[in-house]
Order: structure tokens, then C-alpha cells, then sequence
């Protein structure tokens, strides 16, 4: 399909230019008869890669439909599981409270039953982590193909390398609602706050080069409303720059537009209201940023195009994260609201959480920490507890501070993930789907977290003592 199709693109290419395609000639045996001479630039136009990547994707997508399958299957295992538990958990009760009525053999039988359910769990979590290698393999396969595409797209006709891109773009819809099953199933809650903090974090998740398909594009974000409007649950948002100043945002109404890079809204800041930094967010269709003139925070409302700003007194500018210059406040949107993050050199250049009043755009209260903002690349919350992380070498970042407004509690823990390339700009939660939005060196990165509610529920088989 593909070398039809990129055959059909030259050969129509090539007649629209005027270039002398047809020749008479007399062949033998007699008649004159129409030859074609179609010189297909085969030495520079890639065929065999796009016709490799088909191949790649047809294998995926079967991969896809087998994973996808499975979990229908791991769906009814659980339900069976769970309904034995109860009835044996039942049968315990009974015999806890009417042990005359039972004897030796009885005790046995439920032992049996017991240790065969803990068999049946545990095969079960050895097939679900089989699908997540699954899953990470096919993360690794699509972004080689993405990466491929975006070279050939750069470097040859956009036309001929879009069919592939839109097969490329299936497969990671499908590996999308294939994930989101697996997480619903087995790692539910979204949205909630019934955990003790981050466990786990996912390996990368690499959508593709920016928007502008420039590497030079290296500050900036990207991510979805943290508390979107009615009509806009699947939107994107992108804004990036070849400097740290910020002048416009692109809207995207699903995944597959950003893909495309096809937006549906495109605001460009008057010049006044311009801003710098790279930790800004969008939450109920406006963007919270930083602005230097004066040093303090802004709020611009997409919807009315009001703009707001505040100065906070005690802010500090001298204090950026270690990556990048310029980040002195940092914007965070959680489950329980909208944050900002600074340092002050009352406190030597320790960082402080600030907890914003959205209608009001007023700072409510104020947590000192005792973790010194240079040395951190960047930070988060997630309900109500901030995290702090720090760059552990090339490939590696360490999540290894946490602050709980609640109870006003720090602690240092250690949560490694890997970054896809060297440098990132921003770094910010989303509640709505519990993933981490990393602007990395110009690319969409993904992170998938795991709370320590999923522990027992889905990693640990459960444990049945009879006595």
C-alpha cells in the first residue's frame, strides 16, 4: 500500500512539474506502443523504510489486539478470585464461630481451597507483569517509528510520510486505551487521595518532537487542562520557544491533533503581558506564568482574555532550579487546587509552598521548606504533598523530597525514573489522569505514577492464616 501510494505521489509530481514521462516506440513484433520512463528518485526517496515501518506497525497491532485481549481475560479471573475470597471468607466466618460443627477434615479441605486461590492469584500477577514488558516494549517500538517519521518528515515530502504517521498514530491510540484498561483494572483511584505518596514511576513515554518539529525548540510545556471545561476533557496544550520567554500557547482537541500538529486555537500574548520561566500550566482554561516586569505571578483567562497579576513580597529571583535559569516560581495544579512554588532569601534560598485562591488569585497560606531550590530540577504536588526532584546523572531523575501541607511533615524518600533526553524544562502533574508531563530538550514525554494504595490490591498475592 505504501509503495503504491508513494509511487502514485511521484509519478503525480513529477507530470505537474512537466517532465517528459511518455515515448513512442516500436517494440518487437510489430505496433507502435507507449512506454513509460518514470525516473523515481528510488536512491533518495526512502521506500524501503516506510515499507519497513508498515511491516513494524501490522506486528504491533497485532501485539496490540493479543494484550487487549488478555485483559478481558485478567478482568473475568479477578472477578472469579474475588467471589472465591468472599466465600471463603464466609466459610471462615462460619467455622470461627461454630467450631463444634466441624471437624479435622473440614479445616483440611478449607486449607486446600485457600493455598489453591493464592496459586491462581499468583499466576495472575505474573501474567500482568508480563503485559507491562509487553507495554514497554511496544513504548520502545513506537518511538523508534516516531522518530523515523519525523526525520523523513523533515527531510522529504510531508504528503508521502503522513499515511504512515496516521498509522503510527492509530497504533499509539490503541496502545493508549490499551494502557488505560490496565490502569483502571489495576491500578484504580483516580482522583483520589486514599495513599501515602508516589511508589513508582513509568519509564518515558515519548509522543514526538514539538510542534514546531524543531530541536531548537528547547523551552517551553506541554500537558492537559488540570480542570478542564465541559467540552474540552481531551485537550492538549503546547508552548514552546527557542528562548525562555513566553508569547503564545496552541489548543489541540484530542491527542491525535497534537500529533498532527493540527490546533483548533492558537493565543498569541499582547506584548505586555509577555512571560518567562518554562513552569507554567493551564488549568480551567487559563494560563499561570511568570512575568518579570513586575517580578510576580500572572493569570490569563482564555475564555474572557482577562489578565491578572499579583507580586508575592518575600519571592526571591536569585533562586532558579538547577536546570535552566529563570524558573523562580513554579506553578502546580493537584486534587485539592492550584499551587506555586518559590524561594526566598529570608530563608537562604529554601523553597516555600504557596497555596493560590483561584477566584481571587491571592495567596491563602504559605509552608516553608527546608529543601534548597538550586539544588532541584524540578517539582510537583500531588494531593497536597510536594515533591521535589533532582537529577542523578545523564539518564536518571530522583524523586527524593516530600512536604505534606496537611500535616506539615517532610521526609527524604527515593523514587529513580529515567528521562528520555538530557535536559527538561518543565515537569508537572496532572490529576485528572495521574501522569507526569515532562517538556523534554523539545519532546512530549509522559510519565504513568503508582501510589502505594495499589500495593496489596495488585502487586502482593494475598495472605490467608488459618489456625
Amino acid at each position: 500500500m505504501i509503495q503504491t501510494l508513494v509511487l502514485s505521489a511521484l509519478l503525480s509530481s513529477a507530470m505537474a512539474a512537466g517532465v517528459g514521462l511518455w515515448r513512442s516506440g516500436n517494440e518487437t513484433g510489430g505496433g507502435d506502443r507507449c512506454t513509460c520512463d518514470a525516473f523515481l528518485p528510488s536512491a533518495t526517496f526512502p521506500v524501503g523504510e516506510l515499507v519497513e515501518l508498515e511491516q513494524t506497525a501490522v506486528e504491533i497491532s497485532h501485539k496490540l489486539q493479543l494484550e487487549m485481549g488478555k485483559m478481558e481475560e485478567y478482568e473475568t479471573k479477578l472477578t472469579e478470585y474475588s467471589e472465591k475470597i468472599v466465600k471463603l471468607a464466609v466459610e471462615i466466618e462460619l467455622m470461627e464461630k461454630n467450631t463444634d460443627d466441624y471437624n479435622d477434615a473440614d479445616f483440611e479441605e478449607v486449607k486446600v481451597e485457600i493455598k489453591q486461590v493464592e496459586a491462581l492469584v499468583k499466576d495472575l500477577l505474573v501474567s500482568i507483569n508480563g503485559s507491562t514488558t509487553v507495554f514497554s516494549s511496544l513504548h520502545a517500538q513506537i518511538t523508534v517509528m516516531v522518530a523515523t517519521l519525523n526525520r523523513l518528515e523533515k527531510t522529504y515530502d510531508k504528503n508521502l510520510v503522513l499515511v504512515t504517521r496516521r498509522e503510527y498514530i492509530k497504533l499509539q491510540l490503541q496502545l493508549e486505551e490499551c494502557e488505560r484498561r490496565h490502569q483502571e483494572l489495576f491500578y484504580p483511584n483516580i482522583g483520589s487521595c486514599a495513599h501515602n505518596g508516589i511508589i513508582k514511576v513509568s519509564k518515558p513515554i515519548v509522543s514526538q518532537l514539538n510542534a514546531h518539529l524543531s530541536a531548537g525548540y528547547k523551552y517551553g510545556g506541554w500537558g492537559k487542562d488540570s480542570k478542564p471545561l465541559p467540552d474540552r476533557e481531551s485537550m492538549y496544550w503546547y508552548s514552546g520557544y527557542s528562548s525562555g520567554s513566553i508569547v503564545d500557547v496552541r489548543f489541540y482537541t484530542n491527542y491525535k491533533n497534537l500529533i498532527l500538529r493540527n490546533h483548533f486555537e492558537h493565543h498569541s500574548l499582547h506584548s505586555s503581558w509577555y512571560g518567562t520561566g518554562n513552569n507554567f500550566i493551564i488549568r480551567d482554561n487559563s494560563l499561570y506564568y511568570q512575568i518579570n516586569s513586575p517580578f510576580g505571578l500572572a493569570k490569563l483567562n482564555f475564555t474572557t482574555m482577562k489578565y491578572e497579576s499579583r507580586v508575592i513580597a518575600r519571592a526571591s529571583n536569585k533562586f532558579s532550579y538547577s536546570t535552566y535559569p529563570n524558573q523562580n516560581f513554579d506553578f502546580s495544579a493537584d486534587e485539592t487546587g492550584l499551587w506555586v512554588t518559590y524561594a526566598t532569601e529570608e530563608a537562604s534560598g529554601r523553597m516555600v509552598i504557596a497555596k493560590i485562591n483561584e477566584a481571587s488569585f491571592g495567596v491563602e497560606e504559605e509552608w516553608q521548606t527546608s529543601v534548597y531550590k538550586p539544588g532541584v530540577s524540578n517539582a510537583f504536588m500531588v494531593c497536597g504533598v510536594f515533591y521535589a526532584v533532582r537529577t542523578v546523572d545523564t539518564l536518571t531523575e530522583e524523586i527524593f523530597y516530600k512536604y505534606d501541607t496537611k500535616t506539615k511533615q517532610e521526609s527524604y524518600i527515593s523514587v529513580v525514573f529515567e528521562r528520555f533526553q538530557e535536559r527538561y524544562s518543565n515537569l508537572d502533574y496532572n490529576p485528572k489522569d495521574q501522569k507526569l508531563y515532562m517538556y523534554n530538550d523539545g519532546y512530549y514525554v509522559m510519565y504513568h505514577l503508582w501510589f502505594n494504595h495499589t500495593v496489596k490490591a495488585t502487586v502482593e498475592p494475598p495472605t490467608f492464616l488459618v489456625t
